[in-house]
C-alpha cells in the first residue's frame, strides 16, 4: 500500500504528461497563479507533517533512552523489548522524515518555477533569477545593442536552462542565426512542447535539484573519455583477483583445522605490498572518479524522464535515440555508475584498512568502473550534449507557452527579389517589454538598396523599434516566436550601431569606437554581397552625433549610400531631417515618424505623452525645449540680466 507522499511524488514518465494551452495572456497568468498555489499548498502540507515527524521522532528517542534506562536499573526484561521497538519505530520515522523534505524541496522548487513565470510575464528583472554560462560573455557585434545578454536581457527572459550545456546552447542560439530549415525544426520542437507544462516543470525541477554538482562535470567526462588504467595491466588485474582467493581460502583452511599453521599470511603479505606498490594509484583514481562521478550521477534523472516520453517532433525523437543509442540507455548506466560507486563508499569504513589488506577491494572496485567507462564512458558526451539541445527547446517553448499571441515568423529560404521587402511585421512590438507597455506597430524593411527612415522628438520611440526589429530577428533566427501578429523574413545578416561606448582604459574616444562599430557594419555588408546567400540588414541609431552637424550630415550620406550601394537593407534613426532632403535619399527611403502629444498641467507647466505609434513621413515637431521645461531647466538665454549688468 503506498503512502501519500509516495503517490504525491510520481515519475512523470509513469503517467501520461498533461498538457495546457492557454489563448490570451491574462490565460497564462491564471494558469501560473493556480498551479503557484496549487504547489505552495503541497509544500505547506508537507512542511507541516515535516516539523509533526521531527517532534515524533525526538520523542520516541528519549522515550527508547528511557526505557533502557528503567530496564538496566530495574532489570525489567519487558521494557528492554520496549526500548527496541521504540528504536524500530524511531528508525522507520527518521527515514520517512528524509522522504518528506525530499516533498518539501520538490514542491517549493516547483512553487519557483511557477512563480518565477509570474515574473517573466511581468518582465520583474529585479526579481527574476539571472541564469548564464559560467564562460562570460562574450565578444559579438550587436550583443549589447539589442540587449541580448546579461540583466533584463533575451537571455533573462529565456533562462529557464539549469544545467551548463543547456545554458550554453541557448546563448549560442540567440547569438549565432541557425540555417532556415533548422528554424523551422526549432519551430515545430517548440510548439509541441509548450502546452506539455508538467513535463517542462518536471524537467527544470530534475536540474535544480542537482544544485552546484553540475559545474564540474567536464572534469567527470575527462575521465570517462579517457584511456583506462587498470586494464592496460592485465596482471595486475589477475594478482588483485588471485591474491584475496588465497588469502580467504587458507584462512578458512586454518580456521576448519584442516592445516596448521597461517598460511594465509604469506598472500596477505603479498596483498599489503601490493596495495603499498600499486594502490596509491588506485586510490587517486577512484578518488577523482568518486567526486566527479557525484556530479555527473544526478543527470540520471533527467535521462529517465527524456527517454519515457513519446515525442512527435523528430528533432526530439533524435535526442532521445542519442540517450538510448547502440542499446545503452543513459539512465540505465547511470543508475549502474551509481552501484559501483556505492563499493567504492566502502572505503569510508573504519575497518576498511582490513578489508583492503584482505580483498584488494579498490582493484575490484576499480576493475568494475572501467567496465562502465569501456561500455558507457565514449557515449557521456552526447548524452550531455542531447540534453543542453532538450533545455534550449524547452526554453524556447516556454516563451511559446508564455506568449499565446505571439507567431512564429516565416523565414524564407531564398535570398529577397529587388522588389521584396526583406523584412515585413504586423503588429511588432519589443519582446522585452511587458504587454501592458508595449506597443506594435506595422513594419517593412527593403527590398534591397533602400532603407526606412525613422524621425521623431526625444523619447517619441525610434531606438525601441530599432531595438524591437532586431530583437526579433533574433527570436526568429533563433527558431522562436516573435512579438508579432504576423512576420515574414529573408535569410539576414545583422548589423548594429545602436549603443556605442567610448573607453578611457583604451584610450578610445566615442566617435572613434563609433566610427570602428560602422566599419564594422561596412565590412560585413561586403561579406554579404560576396556570399550573396544573405542581405545584411543594418539598424542605425542616431550616427555619428560624436562630431559636429556638417560633418555629420556628409559622412551619414555616405556610409548609407555605401551600404545601400552593397545590397544592404535596414533602419536609420535620426533627428537630422534634413537627410532625405537628397533627391537619392528620398527616392531609396521610407519615411517614418514618431510624435508627442503636449497640454497644459494645472500648475501651467506642459504635460507630454506618446503614444509610440508609427506614422508615415518625416516628423513635424521637437521636444528638446519642452523638455527643458518639464524638468525645470531655465529656458532664458541670459541676455536681458547680461545686459542690465
Amino acid at each position: 500500500m503506498q503512502t501519500s507522499e509516495q503517490s504525491e511524488h510520481r515519475v512523470l514518465a509513469e503517467k501520461p504528461p498533461i498538457s495546457e494551452t492557454a489563448s490570451s495572456p491574462e490565460a497564462v497568468y491564471a494558469v501560473y497563479q493556480e498551479r503557484c498555489q496549487r504547489f505552495a499548498a503541497q509544500r505547506d502540507h508537507y512542511t507541516r507533517v515535516s516539523q509533526a515527524t521531527g517532534f515524533r521522532n525526538v520523542v520516541l528517542f528519549f522515550a527508547a533512552l528511557f526505557c533502557v534506562f528503567i530496564a538496566a536499573f530495574g532489570a525489567s526484561w519487558p521494557f528492554f523489548i520496549v526500548a527496541l521497538a521504540l528504536a524500530v519505530a524511531f528508525v522507520w520515522s527518521f527515514l520517512r522524515l528524509g522522504k518528506i523534505n525530499l516533498l518539501v524541496k520538490r514542491y517549493n522548487e516547483l512553487w519557483k518555477i511557477n512563480d518565477e513565470g509570474l515574473r517573466r510575464l511581468r518582465r520583474d528583472w529585479s526579481t527574476l533569477p539571472l541564469r548564464q554560462p559560467k564562460e562570460g560573455t562574450p565578444d559579438h557585434p550587436y550583443a549589447n545593442d539589442l540587449d541580448l545578454l546579461g540583466h533584463a536581457s533575451l537571455q533573462h527572459l529565456l533562462s529557464t536552462p539549469t544545467t551548463g550545456g543547456g545554458l550554453a546552447t541557448l546563448q549560442r542560439w540567440l547569438l549565432y542565426p541557425a540555417a532556415p530549415a533548422e528554424i523551422r525544426e526549432r519551430q515545430r520542437v517548440a510548439a509541441e512542447l509548450a502546452p506539455m507544462i508538467d513535463f517542462r516543470d518536471e524537467f527544470e525541477l530534475s536540474g535544480r535539484l542537482m544544485g552546484d554538482a553540475q559545474s564540474v562535470y567536464e572534469m567527470f567526462l575527462g575521465w570517462a573519455e579517457s584511456a583506462p588504467w587498470l586494464s592496460g595491466r592485465p596482471a595486475l588485474i589477475w594478482l588483485s583477483r588471485i591474491l584475496p582467493l588465497l588469502t580467504v581460502s587458507l584462512l578458512i583452511l586454518e580456521l576448519t583445522q584442516v592445516t596448521l599453521y597461517p598460511f594465509w599470511l604469506i598472500p596477505l603479505l603479498a596483498n599489503i605490498l601490493l596495495t603499498q606498490q600499486q594502490g596509491k594509484e588506485v586510490e587517486r583514481i577512484l578518488d577523482e572518479v568518486a567526486d566527479r562521478q557525484r556530479v555527473f550521477q544526478p543527470y540520471g534523472d533527467l535521462f529517465a524522464l527524456v527517454t519515457q516520453q513519446h515525442f512527435t517532433a523528430p528533432a526530439l525523437r533524435a535526442l532521445v535515440d542519442e540517450l538510448t543509442a547502440e542499446g545503452v540507455r543513459a539512465d540505465q548506466q547511470m543508475k549502474r555508475l551509481a552501484r559501483i560507486m556505492q563499493f567504492g563508499d566502502m572505503r569510508m569504513s573504519m575497518i576498511f584498512p582490513v578489508i583492503q589488506a584482505v580483498l584488494l577491494w579498490n582493484f575490484h572496485t576499480l576493475w568494475l568502473l572501467e567496465r562502465w567507462q569501456r561500455d558507457a564512458g565514449h557515449r557521456a558526451r552526447a548524452w550531455l550534449t542531447a540534453l543542453g539541445t532538450l533545455e534550449a527547446y524547452t526554453a524556447l517553448a516556454t516563451l511559446t507557452y508564455d506568449h499565446p499571441d505571439w507567431a512564429f515568423p516565416e523565414v524564407t529560404e531564398r535570398v529577397a527579389k529587388n522588389d521584396e521587402p526583406v523584412f515585413t511585421a504586423s503588429d511588432l512590438g519589443h519582446p522585452l517589454l511587458p504587454d501592458a507597455v508595449s506597443i506594435g506597430n506595422d513594419v517593412s524593411i527593403g527590398p534591397a538598396g533602400t532603407f526606412l527612415l525613422v524621425t521623431g522628438s526625444n523619447m517619441s520611440g525610434k531606438s525601441t523599434l530599432l531595438r524591437a526589429i532586431g530583437v526579433n530577428i533574433v527570436l526568429a533566427q533563433a527558431g522562436a516566436p516573435v512579438c508579432a501578429r504576423k512576420l515574414r523574413m529573408a535569410p539576414l545578416v545583422l548589423a548594429t550601431s545602436i549603443r556605442v561606448q567610448d573607453s578611457l582604459e583604451q584610450g578610445v574616444s566615442y566617435y572613434l569606437a563609433e566610427l570602428r562599430r560602422l566599419k564594422l557594419v561596412v565590412d560585413m555588408a561586403d561579406e554579404a554581397r560576396a556570399d550573396g546567400d544573405r542581405t545584411l540588414l543594418f539598424l542605425l541609431d542616431e550616427i555619428l552625433h560624436g562630431t559636429n552637424t556638417s560633418e555629420r550630415q556628409v559622412a551619414a550620406r555616405r556610409i548609407i549610400r555605401y551600404l545601400l550601394a552593397a545590397g544592404a537593407t535596414g533602419a536609420v534613426s535620426t533627428h537630422d531631417l534634413t537627410l532625405a532632403d537628397t533627391p537619392e535619399f528620398a527616392r531609396l527611403s521610407t519615411r517614418v515618424h514618431f510624435t508627442e502629444h503636449f497640454e497644459r498641467g494645472a500648475d501651467g507647466r506642459p504635460e507630454m505623452t506618446f503614444d509610440y505609434k508609427l506614422r508615415p513621413g518625416i516628423a513635424t515637431s521637437t521636444n528638446a525645449l519642452k523638455l527643458m521645461e518639464i524638468v525645470g531647466l531655465p529656458l532664458d538665454d541670459g541676455n536681458e540680466q547680461m545686459s542690465g549688468e
